[in-house]
C-alpha cells in the first residue's frame, strides 16, 4: 500500500474516532446539534490532522497561527472534540458541554474555548469576519491564512453574498472556505425551503476560485485545499457535499436531525456500530504495515 492511501486510512480512523466521541458527549446531554456536528467530521479532522492547518496547542494565540472560523457555530461540538484530542483542553472537559458554568457552550464562544477562534452562531456573520481577518493578516505582511466553514441554509442570508462580492473585490486569496452542503437546514431540505442551485458557479461568479468535492473524502479534501493554497490571486470556495449526521445510526437519513433529543439506546447503537468501523481500519492498517 501506498503512503498515500495509508494516510487517507489514517485519517478516517481518526475521524471515526473523532465521531465516536462527539456521540459519547451528546449521549452524556441528551440532546444537541448532531446532524451538522457530524456532516464535517472529515474536513475538521483533514485540516487539524492531516497537516493543513497551523496551530500550536501550548500557544493557542500563537501569532502565526491558521485561523479557523466555524460560521455554522452549532457545529462546534466536533471542533471542541479535535481541541481536547490535540491537548487544547482536557478531554474531561467535554463532558460539560452547554451544562451550566461550562466552557463549552452549544455555539463557538472564543471569550470561552481555548483554541476557538471566533463566537459564531450568528448565521452570516462568520463570512464578514473572515474576510476581516484575512485583510488584516495582508495589511500587517503576515502569511497566515484563514479557513471557513459555512452551511448551506447559512449561504441563504444576504449577508453572505456581500461578504463574498467585497472578498473577491479585494483578491483575498489567503481566505479558503468551504461550504457544509449537506442539503438540509433546521426546518427541512434546502431545496424546498430556498433552493441554492448551483453554489460551485455561483461563488465562480462572483470571483472565486471555486472547486466541488465528496466532503466526505479525504482524498478530494487534500487535492481541493492545494489547488486553493496555490491560488494567488482570488479567495477559494470548496463546496462539498456532505450528507448530515454522517456516521451516527440515529441521525444520518433523518430528516429533523438539526438538533435532537438522544436517548441512551439511541447512544449504544450508534457507538457500538462506530467501535465496529474503528475495529475493521484497525485491522485494515496493521494488514498494511
Amino acid at each position: 500500500m501506498q503512503r498515500a492511501e495509508r494516510k487517507v486510512l489514517e485519517l478516517r480512523k481518526k475521524a471515526t474516532e473523532v465521531r465516536l466521541t462527539t456521540l459519547e458527549v451528546f449521549g452524556n446531554l441528551g440532546f444537541g446539534h448532531v446532524g451538522g456536528s457530524m456532516s464535517v467530521t472529515e474536513l475538521l479532522t483533514a485540516l487539524y490532522f492531516g497537516g493543513i492547518m497551523r496551530y500550536d496547542p501550548k500557544n493557542p494565540r500563537w501569532e502565526r497561527r491558521d485561523w479557523l472560523i466555524m460560521s455554522k457555530g452549532h457545529a462546534g461540538p466536533t471542533l471542541y472534540t479535535i481541541l481536547a484530542m490535540l491537548g487544547f483542553f482536557s478531554i474531561n472537559e467535554l463532558k460539560t458541554l452547554n451544562q451550566g458554568g461550562t466552557r463549552l457552550p452549544s455555539h463557538c464562544d472564543r471569550n470561552l474555548t481555548t483554541g476557538i477562534d471566533m463566537t459564531t452562531g450568528s448565521l452570516g456573520l462568520g463570512m464578514s469576519v473572515a474576510i476581516g481577518v484575512a485583510l488584516g493578516h495582508r495589511l500587517d505582511g503576515k502569511k497566515n491564512r484563514v479557513y471557513l466553514i459555512v452551511g448551506d441554509g447559512e449561504c441563504q442570508e444576504g449577508q453572505v453574498w456581500e461578504a463574498t462580492l467585497y472578498a473577491a473585490h479585494k483578491g483575498l486569496s489567503n481566505l479558503i472556505a468551504f461550504v457544509d452542503y449537506n442539503h438540509q437546514q433546521l426546518d427541512g431540505y434546502t431545496k424546498d425551503i430556498n433552493d441554492l442551485g448551483d453554489l460551485r458557479s455561483k461563488f465562480e461568479c462572483f470571483g472565486w476560485f471555486a472547486q466541488e468535492i465528496d466532503g466526505h473524502d479525504f482524498t478530494q479534501i487534500f487535492d481541493a485545499v492545494r489547488s486553493a493554497q496555490d491560488e494567488k490571486k482570488r479567495p477559494s470556495m470548496i463546496v462539498m457535499n456532505t450528507i448530515k449526521g454522517k456516521g451516527c445510526t440515529y441521525a444520518e437519513g433523518v430528516l429533523k436531525n438539526h438538533h435532537m433529543v438522544v436517548s441512551e439506546e439511541n447512544t449504544r447503537e450508534a457507538l457500538a456500530c462506530l467501535h465496529e468501523e474503528l475495529g475493521r481500519l484497525e485491522a485494515e492498517i496493521k494488514g498494511c504495515m
